[in-house]
């Protein structure tokens, strides 16, 4: 448990340095509004609350599919056709950002300790 701990700790101090990357704030804002619009969507559509709207929205994108929730109107499993083939490539370049931040930090340590 602890050990998660740190590992989330590390995950936000990659966060917060990597806001002043104007690629990395566009990807953030382009993954912040892909979940919205597909949240606006889902509520709309097929009739959910906001919340289980933004949990579809999110187990999509992450390609998670749980199962419990999909969309059953016509409307809805069209549009999912179409914002997973967009929302996949954007979550999936938000999530390498993240994950080359901590690469860097990783290779940066390893030089200061040598």
């Amino acid at each position: 448990m602890i050990s998660l701990y740190f590992i989330i700790k590390r995950l936000f101090k990659d966060f917060f340095k990597l806001v002043d990357d104007d690629e990395f704030r566009a990807l953030f804002a382009l993954t912040f509004l892909t979940l919205i619009s597909g949240t606006i969507f889902y509520s709309w559509a097929e009739s959910l609350s906001l919340f289980d709207a933004l949990y579809l929205s999110f187990i999509t994108l992450t390609t998670i599919g749980y199962g419990d929730m999909y969309p059953v109107t016509a409307i809805g499993k069209a549009f999912t056709m179409l914002y997973v083939t967009v929302g996949l490539g954007i979550i999936s370049l938000f999530i390498s950002k993240l994950a080359s931040a901590e690469k860097a930090r990783k290779i940066s340590k390893r030089k200061d300790t040598h």
